[in-house]
């Protein structure tokens, strides 16, 4: 049994949230200039610069990619033979994500509760934590910040298995063309399938916060993650919503078994500044 401080794991939480607050992954990074190399659109160029600019000057003065630096949404993978002492996991989450936001002079965008006073909790927790047990004694943090302007236009629904793969692409294509210019494309789509109703929107937000260069390890998956990217693209919705070719860098597919008559489909949004950051302990 190997021990992890749950202190290790706060500092570790603290980095990830400036770093993926600050720095554009490089995987996205990579991808928006593919794409500007590609868009015919001489405004989706313009657009395409300004992002990599943007992401240049934040990286360089450690400043917010953007002003919106989201909730901390983290998954985590506990090896069954690891053991966390000195404290309990979520609340060395919570605390990690408090200094990041606080120490890190990052938006506090979380309210106390939903629905009545809204307080600001002032430090940005509580977190948002999945947690899934693997094998082995190692601990994986995925941090990945959540800004209202996707996340708003997420989308689930309950459909049947007879509305089979067609209907899983109206699903996709509706979602992303209510969300329009308001996400701030071009976006990194997460689309969650199976399960039931929590499970598919789990399976879209672990899609949404994938790095940008895999694939799903299924080929008929895979497939339909590139089939969708071509149509999201021939939408014409294009850079911040200016028109072009590039309304999407990605779209990610992940599934989970389900009921013999259920077909949920979940879609998660991800804007262009799809940030995300990782730790191994």
């Amino acid at each position: 049994m190997r021990e992890i401080q749950a202190e290790a794991i706060s500092k570790a939480v603290a980095e990830l949230a400036v770093r993926a607050c600050c720095h554009l992954p490089q995987d996205v990074y990579e991808s928006l200039g593919a794409r500007r190399a590609q868009e015919p659109s001489p405004a989706g160029r313009n657009i395409l610069a300004q992002l990599m600019d943007n992401a240049d000057i934040a990286a360089r003065e450690q400043m917010p990619i953007c002003q919106d630096t989201g909730l901390a949404v983290i998954f985590v993978e506990l090896g069954q033979d690891a053991h966390i002492v000195g404290g309990d996991l979520n609340a060395a989450i919570h605390e990690g994500v408090r200094r990041g936001y606080v120490d890190g002079c990052l938006r506090k965008s979380c309210v106390a509760e939903p629905l009545f006073e809204r307080a600001n909790t002032g430090d940005n927790t509580p977190a948002v934590i999945h947690v899934s047990v693997a094998p082995g004694d190692g601990l994986r943090l995925r941090l990945a910040p959540k800004g209202a302007g996707s996340e708003n236009k997420s989308v689930l629904k309950m459909l049947t298995p007879a509305d089979g793969i067609e209907g899983v692409r109206q699903v996709v294509l509706d979602a992303v063309l209510a969300a329009g210019p308001n996400s701030c494309p071009p976006l990194v789509v997460g689309v969650g399938l199976g399960g039931d109703m929590e499970m598919a929107a789990i399976c879209a937000k672990k899609a949404a916060v994938r790095d940008l260069g895999s694939r799903n390890p299924d080929p008929r998956y895979a497939a339909l993650e590139d089939e969708l990217l071509e149509l999201i693209n021939r939408t014409g919705i294009g850079p911040q919503g200016l028109g072009g070719e590039t309304t999407a860098l990605k779209v990610h597919v992940e599934w989970y078994p389900t009921h013999i008559a259920s077909l949920p489909v979940a879609v998660n949004i991800n804007c262009h500044a799809a940030r995300h950051a990782e730790a191994i302990l």
